[in-house]
C-alpha cells in the first residue's frame, strides 16, 4: 500500500488525455467505448484464468472478474496498481513490465489487452510475451484504435508509439499467433443517428472543442452515452473506431 498520506484512492486520476476512468463526465464517451470491449472480452473468457495486460484504472479487470475463473490485472505504474487493488478487491493486481511479464510459461488461458498495444516500445515483443504466458489453445484478445479513422494524417496522440490499420494489426499478431478473428467497434443507436443527421464524426467534434468550451447540451449528450451506443462486428473494418483481434496460441 502507498505510504504517502496524501494519496487517496477515491480521488479521480488526473486527466492526461489518454487514460479514461469511471465517474468523469467529460470522459464518458471514451469510457463507454472501452467498457463495451471489456464486456465483449468478459463473455469470451468466462470461466478461464485471465491476465488483463495493461489494466490501468482496474475497472476493466473488475468486468472480467465477474465471469472469469480468476483474473490478474497488471500495469507498469505501481501507484495505479495499488489504487486498482484498493478499489476492486475481487481481482488481483500486480505491477509488471508487459514486455517482460513475471509469470511462467503457459500460466493463463487468456490474455486480454485493450487499448495497450499502441503504447508498447515493441508490439511484436509484447505479443511474444503474451504468447509465452498463454497455455496451448489460449487466446490473446487485443483492442486498439483504428489508425485509418483515428489518425489518418499521422499519429496525433502523444501517448501512442505506433498505430495500426486492420492489416497491420493482423500482421503483428501473426508473428506469434494464429489470428482467428478480426472485429471492429462501431457507433450504433443515437450516436449513429446523430452522425448521419449532422454528417460529422462525434469523436472528431469532441476532440476539436476544448472541454471548457462545451455547451450544456453537449455535456448532457455525452453523459447519456452507454455501451448500447456501440456495436462490435466483423464487417467494414476500415471504417471501425477500434480494432479487436483474436489470436490463438
Amino acid at each position: 500500500m502507498p505510504t504517502d498520506p496524501e494519496y487517496v484512492f477515491d480521488d479521480p486520476l488526473p486527466l492526461t488525455g489518454e487514460r479514461t476512468a469511471p465517474g468523469i463526465p467529460e470522459e464518458n464517451y471514451w469510457f463507454q467505448r472501452h467498457v463495451v470491449a471489456y464486456e465483449w472480452a468478459a463473455r469470451r473468457t468466462a470461466g478461464r484464468r485471465v491476465l488483463d495486460a495493461g489494466c490501468g484504472e482496474g475497472y476493466g479487470t473488475q468486468i472480467l472478474a465477474a465471469t472469469a475463473g480468476e483474473v490478474v490485472g497488471v500495469d507498469l505504474e505501481a501507484g495505479v496498481v495499488e489504487r486498482a487493488a484498493a478499489r476492486y478487491p475481487s481481482a488481483r493486481f500486480e505491477p509488471a513490465d508487459l514486455e517482460a511479464l513475471p509469470y511462467p510459461d503457459a500460466s493463463f488461458d487468456a490474455v486480454v489487452s485493450l487499448q495497450v498495444i499502441e503504447h508498447m516500445r515493441s508490439p511484436v515483443d509484447f505479443c511474444g510475451e503474451a504468447a509465452r504466458v498463454l497455455r496451448p489453445g489460449g487466446e490473446f484478445l487485443c483492442a486498439t484504435p483504428n489508425r485509418i479513422t483515428f489518425s489518418p494524417r499521422g499519429i496525433r496522440n502523444a501517448f501512442h508509439t505506433v498505430e495500426f490499420s486492420p492489416a497491420e494489426l493482423r500482421a503483428v499478431l501473426a508473428r506469434h499467433f494464429t489470428v482467428t478473428e478480426m472485429l471492429g467497434t462501431f457507433h450504433a443507436g443515437r450516436i449513429r443517428a446523430t452522425e448521419i443527421a449532422t454528417r460529422s464524426s462525434l469523436p472528431e467534434r469532441l476532440i476539436a472543442t476544448p472541454v471548457p468550451q462545451w455547451s450544456q447540451r453537449r455535456r448532457a449528450a455525452v453523459a447519456r452515452i452507454t455501451t448500447r451506443d456501440f456495436r462490435i462486428r466483423g464487417e467494414h473494418l476500415d471504417r471501425s473506431l477500434d480494432l479487436i483481434a483474436v489470436g490463438r496460441r
